[in-house]
């Protein structure tokens, strides 16, 4: 059975042994084959262990087969038509009863097309044999949005921008993503690396034979989306200021869910996580982000009343982004712990480099379009 929070539990086994919820994978394997989606050869019948074979095997970690899911709720894929690396998602509708019904309708044809839409597309939806309450939802394979690391502001200024035009689309169709926080903004990769990398260890080769490498977001602009509608709600229209119980998503220090039960109007909620996940990952650990803190000190405020819409924070962005020189755009993201030396040096190879990308006319805000 899946757990209220739709997570499978595991039984602690080690890399040899599949936990239980690796088992009803692998249990599903044929089946899995049958509607087109091939799990890595850890889960094949009759698997056996590639370090089984070797004289001085090393520790499971170091091969590909010796990769466990990251959470019991996830696997990745293969489809077989195209070959494209996707992610299954075993969702328990009694638990996340709209799940499945949001994310389809976000990627509808009417709505798919809109460039504002950064929400992931849903691939396809199964249901599991004889377990009418489990569903498998399909989406493309992703990666974490702030790895590997921002270069420039400018790469960081695109990025906020895609993050404000997907929150303010979610909103103006009526839909409350309620779990905006920064582990549910990804980007998709595929232009961003020059090979595969691991579903389960990002920094590695699909085959594990190395480490995964990447070009920089200037080079390859990439397209950021939001996931995970577990606990989101679509509402009609005409509800101006609908309200809901409070519920916890992945940051629990929403301020009106402290200490109240009192019903909210989600859509603030949602302005104060996207802005926490800003300033938590842009703000806090990096210098020269000052730009952004009077919005992002107002998207977070603690009276829900006081914060501004998303349309609001659209427009201030807008303004603010304009008024950034090439020079500040271009100029490296740098540590709030960086010392001094490793900041000389790496200033260096930076500007090194974007004096290549200078000649080669890549702008300074490495716009994403879907049509390139």
């Amino acid at each position: 059975m899946l757990d209220p929070d739709g997570f499978l539990p595991t039984d602690g086994e080690g890399p040899e042994k599949f936990t239980k919820t690796e088992q009803r994978w692998a249990n599903n394997y044929e089946w899995l084959k049958t509607r087109g989606y091939l799990l890595r050869p850890r889960y094949a019948p009759n698997w056996v262990p590639s370090w089984k074979g070797e004289k001085k095997p090393k520790p499971s970690l170091f091969y590909e087969d010796g990769q466990m899911p990251f959470r019991s709720s996830i696997m990745d894929a293969t489809r077989l038509s195209d070959n494209t690396y996707v992610i299954l998602k075993l969702i328990q509708k009694s638990v996340h009863p709209y799940e499945v019904e949001i994310g389809q309708h976000l990627c509808s044809e009417a709505l798919a097309a809109d460039p504002a839409n950064h929400c992931v597309p849903t691939l396809d939806v199964l249901q599991l044999p004889d377990e009418e309450d489990l569903f498998i939802l399909i989406i493309p394979l992703l990666r974490y949005y702030i790895n590997p690391p921002f270069k420039t502001f400018g790469e960081a200024v695109e990025c906020f921008r895609q993050l404000f035009e997907g929150l303010q689309f979610m909103h103006s169709h009526r839909v409350a993503h309620r779990d905006c926080m920064s582990l549910n903004i990804m980007m998709d990769a595929d232009l961003l690396y020059k090979g595969p990398f691991h579903p389960m260890q990002p920094v590695m080769r699909r085959d594990f034979k190395g480490y995964a490498k990447h070009y920089t977001r200037t080079q390859r602009p990439v397209k950021y989306l939001y996931i995970d509608f577990g606990i989101s709600r679509r509402y009609d229209p005409s509800e101006a200021k609908p309200t809901e119980i409070p519920i916890f998503g992945g940051d629990k220090r929403v301020p009106e869910f402290q200490n109240s039960n009192e019903p909210r109007d989600p859509f603030p909620t949602d302005v104060w996580y996207l802005g926490r996940a800003i300033q938590q990952d842009f703000l806090l650990p990096r210098k020269g982000f000052e730009f952004m803190k009077e919005l992002i000190d107002d998207m977070v405020q603690d009276d829900p009343a006081k914060r501004p819409s998303m349309d609001e924070v659209v427009s201030r962005y807008e303004v603010i982004s304009k008024g950034l020189s090439t020079w500040k755009l271009r100029s490296r993201v740098k540590s709030v712990n960086e010392n001094s030396l490793t900041a000389i040096f790496r200033g260096v190879v930076h500007w090194s480099l974007h004096l290549q990308y200078l000649l080669r006319r890549l702008p300074a805000i490495p716009t994403y379009r879907p049509d390139v």
